[in-house]
């Protein structure tokens, strides 16, 4: 208990009368430039605007960092805390919260990127959440297609799931609709190389890093990312300094990109503030409702990190003629995303549209539908790589 309280950040010795105390269950570390940082990045933002609310903060929970630690011992420690609300935020931890949450019937857990309440197995006090970030990833492919002199684009996976197939076919469209509208004098290669985990561990999974470079010895000029972490900007870096016209995507943080933003094309990020001060505020008013949320951005604030859930952050390795294109390929989703005759499906996701194996996802004409893009069952056709 007393390692667990250590790892623990921002605990008080007693709870206020107006203090709203919140749990943040992190799978990586709250500076990690991506995934995690989001996450706890949006905590701040309830932080600062629900009043009285105070976050419980574990980071790393994951079987490597944190081997001896499980998910219930955590909610232990912040249900002793006073924690009302547990946000789970990691495919990582899709199964745990459904077991647990029925021991603390008076807590509101909230698992980020389940399906738990869709399949109808979530106890009445855990909530599903989870933004549509397969549009931001369509201009991530389009913006890697513009940059790309090769026709060669990688992407580092982390694991393989419905989640990460739907993710990264979606990087494929953006791309192969792009290079084929602006570039399509030889064909588009897209290639996914996946590591093992969401992000790299050292002797457990492929290398992020290692990967990257390996793709760029291979005259891949774009790789983009579908990891937690923000590796392949730095190499695409190194590899800039040294004269290549490499560059790279990285995912989830728009911090993603400061570390070297002349490699980085712009990053597909999230803003789970945004969703996370709706719960908070709900489940203080005592108005929370179950609910399986997949929340669209705001078609108005697409390109703004503040104004939407989930967007696109333009890089500044994009040259003027590169970004005038994009913005081109911008409006395109903002006016597919924004009619609500598309409310049931996404751009680029018509038919002819088949998976890997050749099967049919959509037929000429067709639209893709919603869950069927949710439980992608392969890669798209086109894409190189495994699909389980």
């Amino acid at each position: 208990v007393l390692m667990l309280a250590v790892l623990v950040t921002a605990i008080a010795p007693a709870m206020a009368q107006d203090e709203f105390v919140f749990g943040m269950v992190l799978v990586g570390p709250k500076d990690d430039r991506g995934w995690s940082q989001a996450h706890y990045e949006g905590g701040l933002l309830v932080e600062q605007n629900v009043p009285g609310a105070r976050m419980l903060v574990f980071e790393k929970l994951n079987a490597a960092d944190t081997p001896e630690t499980t998910l219930a011992d955590v909610v232990a420690l912040f249900v002793e805390e006073g924690a009302q609300v547990i946000f789970t935020t990691s495919d990582a931890f899709e199964e745990d919260p459904a077991a647990i949450a029925p021991m603390y019937p008076d807590v509101v857990f909230i698992n980020v990127s389940g399906d738990d309440v869709l399949s109808g197995e979530a106890p009445e006090n855990l909530g599903n959440v989870m933004a549509m970030s397969e549009w931001p990833r369509l201009i991530s492919g389009c913006a890697a297609a513009l940059a790309s002199e090769t026709g060669k684009l990688g992407y580092v996976g982390p694991l393989i799931n419905a989640e990460t197939r739907r993710v990264s076919a979606s990087a494929f469209l953006g791309a192969k609709y792009c290079w084929d509208k602006y570039k399509g004098e030889t064909e588009l290669e897209f290639a996914v190389t996946w590591i093992g985990f969401w992000f790299a561990i050292p002797g457990v999974t492929l290398d992020v890093t290692e990967e990257t470079n390996r793709f760029f010895d291979n005259g891949y000029d774009i790789v983009l990312s579908g990891v937690d972490t923000a590796e392949m900007v730095t190499v695409a870096a190194a590899r800039q300094a040294n004269g290549q016209q490499v560059f790279a995507v990285p995912y989830n943080s728009i911090a993603g990109c400061t570390q070297a933003p002349a490699a980085c094309l712009g990053v597909p990020f999230y803003n789970w503030g945004l969703s996370y001060i709706e719960i908070v505020t709900d489940v203080q008013a005592g108005t929370w409702e179950q609910s399986w949320d997949w929340v669209a951005p705001s078609w108005d604030s697409l390109t703004d990190p503040a104004g939407t859930i989930t967007g696109y952050a333009l890089g500044e390795g994009l040259t003027e003629e590169q970004l005038a294109l994009l913005d081109e390929f911008i409006a395109e989703v903002i006016a597919y995303g924004s009619d609500e005759a598309n409310a049931e499906s996404m751009f680029l996701w018509q038919g002819p549209l088949n998976l890997q194996d050749g099967t049919e996802l959509a037929a000429e004409g067709e639209t893709v539908e919603l869950l069927d893009i949710w439980y992608l069952p392969q890669l798209l056709e086109g894409m190189i790589g495994v699909s389980e």
